[in-house]
């Protein structure tokens, strides 16, 4: 009684390269453990009424300052106005009256 194995050569090599691959991925990974990298790597956009969350004012306060300060860094998309966090923040600390 014999056993044909002629298909597993070929299942053994793929699973040894995926093996090597997942192995090679996981120690990549493993190099960063500890060392997050600085700053946001996407841009998080905020609608204009999430921004008294953001910067904890009430939404009198929030819409006085954009009155004031109508060159507020903001991208309007189908009539709805949205502030990429880290330009908001930014400029929100150069503002005098807010040191």
């Amino acid at each position: 009684m014999e056993i044909e194995v002629s298909g597993l050569g070929n299942g053994l090599i793929f699973l040894a390269i995926g093996l090597a691959l997942m192995g090679y991925f996981v120690g990549k990974g493993l190099q960063n453990v500890g060392h997050p990298e600085k700053g946001y790597k996407y841009n998080l956009l905020i609608k204009e009424s999430d921004l008294e969350f953001y910067l904890n004012l009430n939404k009198n306060e929030i819409e006085e300052l954009l009155r004031k300060y109508p060159n507020a860094p903001k991208i309007e998309l189908n009539g709805t106005n949205y502030y990429s966090y880290k330009q908001f923040m930014e400029w929100v600390s150069t503002i005098e009256t807010f040191k």
